[in-house]
């Protein structure tokens, strides 16, 4: 039997301070330009008021670009445009720097971390750092076998909470969630379908490399057989993520819920992080609290998520790359709403 209780994050996770909130609310009547002036930048400095607790708001300084990568078994079926088994490419590229979620990262004064969940490599590979946290070499093929096996799955997502705590315990004050996988936003497609009672069709998009009419046709029979194993076991989020996820899902979901457990403020990205968050939500309620959407990135399953959730996207361009890069652009708005909120001077 499983020792990790999910029902525990629903008392654990508080929604941030409602009362820092009306005090953020008040102080923003009392400061030029007019309330409303600056659109959602008012409701972003409020939320982080509230997410810190402190009013004004303090200064977003060590904002970390977390980026979970796996490989996964759906992918040998030409479901995305890139190869099976390469996220390990993807995760060479922004280890060195060439990237552009870590281009962006560094110049948006973000640190980049990866972890590798379940890559298919050998671990060599790839530094130590990287790979202390991987449960498996790739993900089982959803649409005939389960991702992971019920121990992997715990393993994975009690490895998304460790992270988080690090992360909360070094002083990480925002955390921008990247996601670098081969075949991932075919699961993401079946956990969401799954979760909102949604048709294959409904939820297939063209994935993060782009994919062609013969491509998508094989990607919405793959999340049609998914959901197949998929909807007898919707009552247990972790059995979930083992029939249909992934080992970087599964880290994903742990994350997001002990992140908000630790009052850490989270930016998603893509269908991935959109995904793992829907989960997490039904795990804890009050969880999406802690989490802004970075972007829309046109992906009918994250829109959809996105719409459970009630998460209102804060760009929209089109950004399909993963990596955590759409959430980037999100930063320097957030930054930007942290500023005006802590630094305006109020009307004498």
């Amino acid at each position: 039997m499983s020792g990790l209780n999910l029902d525990d994050f629903a008392t654990l996770i508080e929604r941030p301070d409602s009362g820092v909130r009306r005090d953020a609310e008040e102080r923003r009547e009392r400061i030029g330009p007019r309330p409303g002036s600056l659109g959602r930048l008012d409701e972003l400095g409020e939320w982080l008021a509230a997410a810190q607790g402190a009013v004004p708001v303090k200064p977003v300084e060590r904002a970390r670009l977390l980026v979970f990568a796996g490989d996964h078994g759906i992918a040998g079926l030409g479901v995305s445009g890139g190869p099976a088994g390469g996220a390990v490419e993807l995760v060479r590229a922004a280890l060195d720097g060439g990237s552009s979620a870590a281009i962006l990262a560094r110049r948006l004064g973000a640190g980049l971390r990866v972890i590798d969940m379940s890559l298919d490599c050998d671990p060599a590979e790839l530094p130590e750092d990287v790979t202390r946290h991987r449960v498996r070499r790739g993900s089982g093929r959803i649409d005939i076998e389960d991702a992971l096996t019920a121990e992997e799955a715990e393993a994975a997502f009690r490895a998304g909470m460790a992270v988080a705590d690090e992360e909360a315990d070094s002083g990480t004050d925002l955390v921008v969630l990247g996601d670098l996988s081969v075949g991932g936003t075919t699961a993401a497609g079946t956990l969401i379908a799954a979760l909102c009672g949604t048709d294959a069709s409904v939820v297939t998009g063209r994935g993060g490399a782009g994919i062609d009419d013969l491509a998508w046709m094989r990607k919405c029979a793959a999340i049609r057989d998914a959901l197949r194993r998929a909807r007898p076991v919707l009552g247990d989020q972790l059995e979930l993520l083992a029939a249909c996820g992934g080992a970087d899902f599964a880290a994903i979901t742990g994350f997001l819920l002990q992140s908000a457990v630790r009052r850490t403020p989270v930016i998603l990205d893509g269908v991935v992080s959109a995904a793992c968050a829907l989960v997490a939500q039904r795990v804890a309620f009050r969880a999406p609290d802690w989490w802004l959407a970075g972007q829309s990135s046109g992906d009918p399953a994250q829109a959809k998520a996105l719409d459970r959730m009630a998460l209102n996207p804060l760009l929209d361009h089109g950004v399909t790359l993963g990596e955590g890069t759409g959430a980037l652009l999100a930063l320097p708005l957030v930054q930007a709403a942290a500023a005006l909120a802590a630094e305006l001077p109020e009307r004498t």
